[in-house]
């Protein structure tokens, strides 16, 4: 039986290298192996810390190889090498197996046999245009899916640029100067628009009415689109569904900006396409619950054999600070009160050594928080950048901070200046917000929260890794009814109540005055 052999090998191979960085290999290897003798699909959540560290792609790896039949593991580009050149020859010098492995954007060919590496936009583009690169039915396993949501919107995002309009102009030939007018309209409109840090706008109601114009008549005489291209073809459809969203993104030193629609729900897109072969479904923290109801229900997925694994709380438990007394984000004190907190953070953590990082997402926030940090601690204090002086101090936001964050050395110290609950004046996150509402929805249970919960897991896993300090100075933690949904996700912790704890580099000598929850 594969579950066996796979179980076999990889002990094997986990005593030989003395590898003990993560207790749950065997159990996720037999999972997969199960998975692929059985054809039934699997989503498993293997914590936000063990996604960050890797430790557990030698289990379904050992699974793949020894599966003797092709397969095809989806994994992002940024995985690309470390799985390729690190993880699979590793296992095939110790594993009797002669899989060919191969990396592209289609399948090689009819009698290909082995374990076939691709892309999430190669392979979900593939499923969703019917671009028949991959054959149906071959076990597929995705890597990362905490992004799948993402992954899947972008991919069905339709965005016109310059080079659109000049290709609708080349299908119309007879309406140039109309489509030419329409874009300079368009372009006045959207410059109207107040500046914000997003750099986008939702589509108001008069630009929608001028590009709904050119439309009636470009398709006048031609009610079968025969020569609207195809770019153009899908946003038409886009703007046509109830639920999508449209907006502008613009550049304003350029003068450059591009139309953007995609559907609001993806669900009903990839439901189909699921079933058409058997899923292993591999991420980081994707719910709160084993089942993670709320997460398949969001990407479409139909009934899967789940399994959570759970922190080890004696490798990745982390020491969590957080202050009582500090003024609501929103309101006029919170700024001088933050950046004196930041100031005894910083001090604290210098006397213990380390890297600091402070995650601040609001852009003017920012900028003030590093200048007046760096006024108190010089050229420590860098703004998101990977260049940086031993025991830096890295002011940065939630998106540079998830990208870079293997690039830099694991901090001993993380400060969250607020919770990354996306915030309402992001058009994007308004016009999902209004989606839910016009549903009557609970959009904060379903939306705003489990973004927080996920990005709030990821952002602190190289500090689980380094069972360092996550300090969070957003009051609502503590004043919020959603505040212990916030703290069991940061299960395993311990919570330090008082200030002068974090200049003590031994938890264990004030254990007693800490808290486990």
């Amino acid at each position: 039986m594969l579950e066996a052999q796979v179980h076999e090998q990889l002990r094997a191979f986990l005593r030989h290298h003395r590898n003990t960085d993560w207790p749950h290999h065997l159990t996720m290897a037999r999972l997969a192996a199960r998975a692929l003798r059985l054809g039934r699909s699997s989503l498993m959540q293997v914590g936000a810390s063990a996604l960050y560290q890797g430790h557990y792609r030698l289990s379904y790896l050992t699974s793949l190889l020894l599966w003797p039949d092709p397969a095809i593991l989806v994994l992002p580009d940024a995985l690309r090498q470390q799985v390729l050149l690190g993880d699979i020859p590793r296992l095939q010098e110790w594993m009797p197996c002669e899989k060919p492995v191969q990396w592209g954007n289609e399948w090689p060919h009819e009698n290909f046999q082995g374990l076939f590496l691709t892309s999430p936009e190669i392979w979900l583009r593939d499923r969703l245009y019917q671009q028949k690169r991959f054959p149906e039915g071959l076990p597929v396993f995705i890597d990362g899916v905490d992004d799948l949501e993402f992954w899947l919107r972008d991919v069905l995002t339709v965005k016109l640029d310059a080079d659109a309009w000049q290709t609708l102009m080349q299908a119309y030939p007879q309406h140039q100067p109309l489509i030419r007018d329409t874009r300079v309209s368009l372009t006045h409109q959207i410059f109207q628009h107040p500046v914000n840090p997003y750099h986008c706008h939702l589509v108001d109601e008069p630009e929608r009415r001028v590009l709904m114009a050119l439309r009636e008549v470009l398709l006048d005489g031609d009610a079968t689109q025969t020569a609207m291209p195809p770019q153009w073809q899908r946003f038409w459809a886009q703007m046509d569904r109830a639920e999508s969203l449209h907006w502008a993104k613009l550049n304003r030193e350029s003068g450059q900006w591009t139309l953007n629609c995609a559907p609001i729900n993806v669900a009903p897109f990839m439901t189909t396409y699921w079933e058409q072969q058997p899923l292993v479904l591999m991420g980081g923290a994707l719910d709160a619950t084993t089942e993670a109801t709320d997460f398949r229900q969001r990407l479409g997925l139909g009934d899967m054999t789940c399994l959570k694994f759970n922190p080890d709380r004696h490798t990745e438990e982390i020491q969590l600070y957080l202050p009582d007394r500090i003024p609501l984000p929103n309101t006029a004190e919170f700024q001088p009160v933050l950046q004196d907190e930041l100031a005894y953070l910083v001090v604290a953590s210098t006397s213990r050594g380390g890297f600091t990082v402070v995650l601040v997402d609001d852009t003017p926030l920012k900028s003030q928080v590093a200048t007046s940090l760096a006024s108190q601690f010089g050229s420590r204090v860098q703004v998101e950048t990977t260049n940086l002086p031993e025991h830096g101090v890295l002011v940065t936001g939630w998106r540079f901070w998830q990208t870079h964050q293997t690039q830099l050395p694991l901090p001993s110290l993380l400060v969250l200046a607020t919770l990354p609950l996306p915030s309402l004046e992001n058009p994007l996150v308004s016009g999902r917000v209004a989606y839910y509402k016009r549903l009557r929805q609970d959009w904060f249970r379903l939306y705003l929260l489990p973004t927080a919960l996920m990005e709030l897991q990821r952002a602190i896993a190289p500090v689980r890794a380094n069972q360092g300090t996550v300090a969070i100075l957003d009051n609502r933690v503590n004043h919020r009814s959603y505040g212990r949904q916030i703290l069991q996700a940061l299960d395993p912790a311990v919570r330090l109540h008082q200030r002068q704890h974090l200049w003590l580099s031994d938890p264990a000598t004030f254990a007693p005055r800490q808290q486990r929850f």
